[in-house]
């Protein structure tokens, strides 16, 4: 089942000051993150919340038609860990519904200079109110080394949590103009997600990385209002800390491709290639590939006029 998008991709006036400036997208280009006005009205950000209870109670608007291999799916019997639920958008049509506001992609599009924004990914969090949970401790990565089945290199990430989200909540933190580093020591490791790797190995990356760019590592939290929400590129290291609010953090990682993004064969020293949960998914190309234009999985969220 296909799920429907915008038709018009239209802002009003009000929504169109909303927008990231020159100069935003200028600092966004240099600095690798960019914090937006307030998108999102409290009465939409609370219907996040209430629809995310509705899931995690078993609602469900569909299910994927199959199970990706790879694929972060939080369940009751998980216990009091660190949430995570990919394909939200896809699941859950209330939360849908808000994430496909076209002044979310119109933002997107504006910072990664884009004609065309469609969805890559989204994933469901709820970071538990436990400090000292394993799970809430989210080490140095970025997400273009799980992404090497695209050809795009300004893929870009918006982080939309469901209140105000500061350093006690454990909020997203991005290392200062990372993206824009030249890597060394990439191998075939870096294609595994970093929950299944070792956090110390991940830090001694970081830190190799700024060395080699003569780089400060300037770790910058995310402060974030309510209705607010942050952007990184896909470059961009980040992580995040330990909850200590007393308050479970709630958010939505929002992974975004611009229309020009599409599959490409990236193999290992050993032959294999990486594959993406998409990849079992979407619809195929006329040559055969997995298309990740589907607009049943990866819908547009904005196109210029």
């Amino acid at each position: 089942m296909t799920i429907s998008v915008t038709e018009e991709f239209a802002l009003s006036e009000e929504e169109r000051a909303l927008l990231p400036t020159d100069e935003e997208v200028e600092r966004y280009a240099r600095d690798g993150w960019y914090l937006t006005r307030k998108l999102f009205t409290d009465e939409e950000v609370d219907e996040l919340t209430a629809a995310s209870e509705r899931f995690y109670a078993g609602e469900r608007s569909r299910a994927l038609p199959v199970r990706p291999p790879r694929l972060a799916y939080w369940e009751p019997a998980d216990g009091p860990v660190q949430r995570h639920n990919d394909y939200i958008h896809y699941e859950s049509d209330g939360i849908a519904r808000i994430l496909r506001k076209p002044i979310l992609g119109a933002v997107a599009a504006r910072l990664a200079r884009a004609a065309e924004i469609r969805i890559f990914q989204s994933t469901l969090i709820y970071k538990p109110p436990i400090a000292g949970e394993p799970s809430n401790l989210v080490p140095w990565h970025f997400d273009r080394h799980y992404w090497q089945s695209c050809s795009s290199e300004d893929m870009l990430t918006a982080f939309i949590p469901f209140h105000d989200c500061g350093v006690e909540m454990g909020t997203i933190t991005m290392v200062d103009g990372s993206h824009r580093w030249e890597e060394i020591g990439a191998d075939d490791s870096t294609t595994r997600h970093f929950a299944e790797r070792d956090n110390n190995d991940l830090e001694r990356m970081l830190e190799r990385n700024a060395a080699y760019n003569h780089a400060e590592v300037r770790k910058v939290p995310m402060l974030i209002p309510k209705g607010h929400m942050s952007f990184h590129h896909c470059r961009t290291y980040h992580g995040s800390g330990a909850n200590v609010s007393g308050r479970p953090r709630r958010a939505i990682s929002f992974h975004l491709q611009p229309g020009a993004n599409e599959y490409r064969a990236f193999h290992l020293t050993n032959g294999d290639v990486v594959t993406y949960n998409h990849d079992v998914l979407v619809r195929r190309t006329d040559d055969g590939r997995p298309d990740y234009a589907d607009p049943e999985f990866c819908p547009v969220l904005w196109r210029n006029a």
